[in-house]
């Protein structure tokens, strides 16, 4: 059985209640859920933090463990090189995912400093993210 750790960033705890227009009206827990019935033979750990040490510590904890890493590290996407540096010391394949399209909003949001040490990069595909890179994370 393959072991998938999602790993969210700050503010993603709000997800279903903040800004719906952009982040959707599902919750994380709920989201998970539905993963799990999705994908009844694979083990999804999920964990969230608004702190970018406890992120950087959970993919210490996990990175040499799991199967796959998906990683959504919201804002610290944009301004963290201690989590960039986190991502190139672990040896899980680590896909990042962003709930937006980054892109298409504020110009400091349009640059990951994560992506370089990723395997991939999805975003813009709302909560159907993560489905595709556990998808591929599987396969």
């Amino acid at each position: 059985m393959k072991r998938i750790e999602i790993i969210n960033g700050p503010n993603l705890n709000l997800t279903g209640k903040r800004e719906p227009s952009i982040y959707g009206h599902t919750t994380m827990e709920e989201m998970v859920d539905d993963l799990r019935q999705q994908f009844p033979d694979v083990e999804i750990g999920y964990y969230q933090s608004n702190v970018e040490g406890e992120l950087i510590n959970r993919l210490h904890e996990v990175g040499f463990t799991a199967d796959g890493i998906i990683l959504n590290a919201g804002g610290y996407s944009h301004t963290s090189v201690a989590i960039h540096d986190a991502i190139a010391a672990i040896t899980t394949p680590v896909v990042e995912v962003h709930i937006s399209n980054i892109f298409a909003r504020e110009e400091y949001r349009r640059h990951s400093l994560l992506s370089d040490v990723c395997r991939a990069v999805l975003c813009g595909l709302g909560l159907d993210g993560y489905k595709y890179a556990l998808d591929y994370l599987v396969k």
